[in-house]
């Protein structure tokens, strides 16, 4: 049997077995982490296995024994540590009596342990977000745009892989630290996401959590790695929008947009410290990457006094830069916002709407599309799409905000 048969064999007893799996061992355990980890253990088990012996006859009853013992064994382990953190280490050190090497943060040092170039980076990303970051497969999922089921089995293959290629994961070493530096700051800049605008409806609409570990792991990369200029524009970023963190959520629980915040409330040192980190990284003369032009945007953002003052010509000109070097359907709906306070909210829908094959599935495009829709006067169609974005928003606080502005067109 080859190992593309195999593949087949997986994916198919995947997509028949994998929820089956993990609500059996649910109710057994009683703990969702531990039924995910343990099938997706299952599954990387088949693909060392099941070449060499064979498709079984009941993959499906296979794969519940092998991740029932593989949760068995979890449970064990979790009764001898005191957090996930130690089991991950233990999972992907290869030996714990080995130097630290480069990088002296645990947590850190196990982010670029499983940001193996030998990954995908997709791979890469949503499996350290996985393991290291704690987001669950949800949560990941909606950060790729992606379904759930997909984003499990793209974390199946990825922990199969490394099974079945035997990935050796050890400290990195100083020189390996540029090569998987754009995987962790991505994971970073997700994590940070996460903790900005939550996407779950049964967690805190903002995260705070969540954004200061990123931000204390983006420090800690800076400083092992200085030259790094999306580094430092990706610590510029997320530092120009934890400066308005709260401003962001009203005393009723209502997203604030940023055109309706209290400036004043905004931290001021950590605008001065972003602000900083953007003009050292325009004196450089060095093209900027992505992380280093959505720091640049927000500078402008936070420069003014007033939304008035908002010097939109520079931010539509920034995002122009974006585009040319990320064209994700998510980077041109943020420009479309931008064009709708430069050229009208009519040039911005026709941009809009272009997106839809792309975007139908987020949120975002249907209360950017709503908003720019009620401006035009068209309510009717405004209220569908408000009502479309409810529906697929997680965060209660963005929720209640769109059920506001849809119930205020009549």
């Amino acid at each position: 049997m080859t190992v593309t048969d195999v593949e087949e064999a997986i994916t198919r007893a995947h997509q028949e077995e994998w929820a089956r799996v993990v609500a059996a061992l649910t109710r057994r355990y009683g703990d969702l982490d531990i039924a995910e980890e343990a099938a997706a253990e299952a599954f990387a088990t088949a693909v060392e296995r099941w070449p060499a012996e064979g498709v079984p006859p009941n993959p499906g009853a296979w794969l519940t024994v092998t991740a029932s013992r593989k949760a068995l064994d979890r449970i064990r382990r979790e009764n001898k540590r005191d957090d996930k953190q130690r089991e991950a280490q233990r999972m992907y050190d290869d030996s714990s009596t080995e130097p630290l090497g480069a990088i002296d943060d645990d947590r850190l040092r196990l982010i670029f342990t499983c940001c193996h170039p030998a990954l995908a980076m997709e791979a890469r990303v949503a499996l350290t977000l996985r393991m290291v970051g704690g987001l669950t497969v949800p949560e990941i999922a909606r950060a790729f745009l992606v379904q759930e089921t997909t984003m499990g089995q793209r974390i199946t293959r990825a922990k199969a892989k490394i099974a079945a290629a035997r990935i050796p994961y050890r400290v990195p070493s100083a020189e390996d630290l540029p090569g998987r530096v754009s995987g962790v700051l991505a994971v970073l800049y997700l994590v940070f996401n996460e903790g900005y605008l939550a996407t779950g409806p049964d967690s805190e609409p903002v995260r705070h959590a969540l954004t200061a570990e990123a931000i204390r792991l983006t420090r800690l990369i800076r400083a092992l790695i200085p030259d790094d200029g999306e580094a430092a524009g990706l610590l510029a970023l997320m530092l120009l929008i934890e400066a308005r963190r709260t401003a962001r959520v009203s005393a009723t629980g209502e997203l604030v947009t940023l055109d309706q915040q209290d400036r004043g409330a905004w931290d001021q040192a950590m605008i001065a410290e972003g602000h900083g980190l953007v003009r050292e990284r325009l004196a450089s003369g060095i093209a900027p990457g992505p992380y280093q032009i959505l720091a640049a945007i927000n500078a402008v953002h936070t420069s003014a006094r007033d939304v008035r003052d908002t010097d939109w010509t520079q931010v539509v000109a920034l995002y122009d830069q974006l585009v040319a070097i990320d064209p994700s359907p998510i980077v041109g709906l943020n420009r479309a916002i931008a064009v709708a306070e430069l050229d009208g909210p009519e040039v911005a829908l026709a941009t809009v709407d272009r997106l839809e094959d792309r975007l139908s599935g987020y949120h975002a495009y249907h209360a950017a599309r709503a908003d720019l829709l009620r401006r035009l006067g068209r309510s009717q169609e405004s209220r569908a799409a408000y009502s479309r974005a409810i529906e697929l928003a997680g965060n209660t606080a963005e929720t209640a905000y769109l059920e506001r502005r849809r119930d205020q067109l009549g």
